[in-house]
């Protein structure tokens, strides 16, 4: 992992696109901007986390013989 110190006002650059910037600072927390093409999602990683569940919960209960039957 790469830790990089950043005040408030300052940004890193992931690839050449892609825009992180720290907007606030208060106490413990910190806010974030994040610059992005549209085709980049971004989440937040609980909700990054819980979209994963829900498809591997949906791979996991898919009838192989229905999906067979459509094609």
């Amino acid at each position: 992992m790469l830790a990089l110190s950043r005040k408030q006002g300052e940004s890193i650059m992931i690839g050449s696109d892609i825009e992180i910037t720290v907007l606030e600072i208060k106490g413990e927390q910190i806010k974030l901007g994040i610059s992005a093409p549209k085709s980049v999602p971004v989440y937040r990683k609980e909700i990054y986390a819980q979209i994963q569940e829900a498809n591997r919960e949906t791979v996991n209960t898919l009838d192989i013989e229905s999906l067979k039957k459509l094609f």
